[in-house]
């Protein structure tokens, strides 16, 4: 059963305390648009978690991206192909939850395609103990083919207009959510907000501080 996090304790603090010990290794999935802050909130979670004494693994969904010849197949600007077609949400199933389930032993494969190389990979199985957290991080965790994995989930909920300036620090995309090319990437998400509504389903949403010291819980 999860416990009602305190209200006075951090965000991460919150997530930790909110994750159960089902018998089985607990799953965990982080969300949020593109520059929220996905990968660096999943470190967090995966120090407080062993700083809690579980076992802990994460998973990033970009290491199951489809290849770019399906990724793009209804178009390279498409918002429509952004949100349909970027991830192999089989492949996640297969490699990664489905192995979770009940049973005696727990071996996932935590990565399957090297995107910069736009080709598949054999990476080595790993083992997961009974009582550890598998910790997923990236885009559209929400989706109906994944939604009801999770045991807790959390949505990163930050502007484009911040995570847009973010990318282009990263990457030097443009930093306005709005240029033209950005459209693919920043109305697929939009499509996805609209249609898979994460705010309402995941357990915690969290938005950041004005004042840049944090995230601040307005959901959990």
């Amino acid at each position: 059963m999860r416990r009602a996090p305190d209200p006075n304790i951090s965000p991460v603090e919150a997530v930790v305390a909110a994750t159960p010990v089902p018998g089985r290794p607990a799953k965990v999935g982080v969300d949020g648009v593109d520059g929220s802050g996905k990968t660096t909130f999943a470190g967090e979670l995966a120090t407080a978690y062993r700083r809690s004494g579980r076992e802990v693994h994460v998973v990033h969904l970009d290491d199951f991206l489809n290849p770019r010849a399906v990724r793009h197949r209804v178009g390279r600007s498409s918002p429509e192909g952004f949100v349909r077609d970027s991830y192999d949400l089989a492949a996640v199933r297969a490699a990664v939850l489905a192995p979770l389930g009940t049973g005696r032993e727990h071996v996932i494969v935590p990565r399957v395609f090297d995107h910069v190389a736009d080709r598949p990979v054999r990476a080595e199985p790993v083992t997961v103990g009974r009582d550890a957290v598998v910790v997923v991080e990236g885009l559209f965790l929400h989706r109906p083919e994944l939604r009801e994995s999770w045991d807790v989930s959390v949505f990163l909920d930050v502007p484009f207009e911040v995570s847009a300036a973010r990318l282009a620090a990263r990457d030097g995309s443009p930093g306005d959510p709005e240029h033209p090319a950005m459209r693919r990437y920043v109305e697929g998400q939009r499509i996805y907000l609209r249609e898979c509504r994460p705010q309402e389903r995941a357990t915690f949403v969290l938005t950041e501080r004005e004042n840049g010291t944090g995230w601040g819980r307005t959901k959990g």
